[in-house]
């Protein structure tokens, strides 16, 4: 009963996160030209990413004692998620690098865990390919992330022209 209830929480907020995670990245891409960004969409992504953090670290350490390693594995999945947020909201140095690679890794890694579970566990991967699941979303996933951050910078950064003003007299 626990395990079912778990496994459902992990599956409902991981579907919630990959559902939202390219609509806010998206969404995020359009705001970013004006400021900092502060979303409801974001944060209900950044929920989601904890709740399945959460969720397999405890479904690990009650029921799954030999997937002791995925633990670590969510915590930096989470604080990706979070540094992306964070990145859009305060716009610091190198925002754009931590946005973009901490938005888009943790997405990269709720599709990686998706399809290693659909492929690998009681799936039709098997043997040396059992591999392939696990690197082919960061393999893809980081030169569009790259090429998304390239084109994310000139639009976010660049001057607003203004008509000059006349001075009154």
């Amino acid at each position: 009963m626990i395990r079912t209830s778990l496994l459902t929480i992990h599956i409902l907020s991981g579907a919630t996160g990959m559902l939202l995670g390219a609509f806010v990245m998206w969404r995020d891409s359009r705001l970013l030209r004006g400021g900092p960004v502060r979303t409801v969409s974001g944060r209900v992504y950044l929920v989601a990413v904890l709740v399945v953090c959460l969720s397999a670290a405890v479904l690990c350490a009650w029921f799954r004692h030999d997937l002791w390693w995925l633990v670590p594995v969510a915590a930096a999945s989470y604080a990706l998620a979070w540094l992306g947020r964070h990145a859009a909201a305060h716009r610091f140095r190198h925002w754009s690098h931590a946005y973009v690679h901490g938005q888009g890794g943790s997405y990269i890694a709720l599709t990686t865990a998706l399809i290693v579970v659909a492929l690998t566990v009681d799936g039709p991967v098997g043997g040396a390919w059992q591999l392939l699941p696990w690197l082919l979303p960061t393999a893809i996933g980081t030169p569009l992330l790259e090429v998304w951050r390239r084109r994310l910078i000139p639009a976010a950064v660049a001057p607003v022209v203004r008509a000059p003003t006349r001075a009154r007299r």
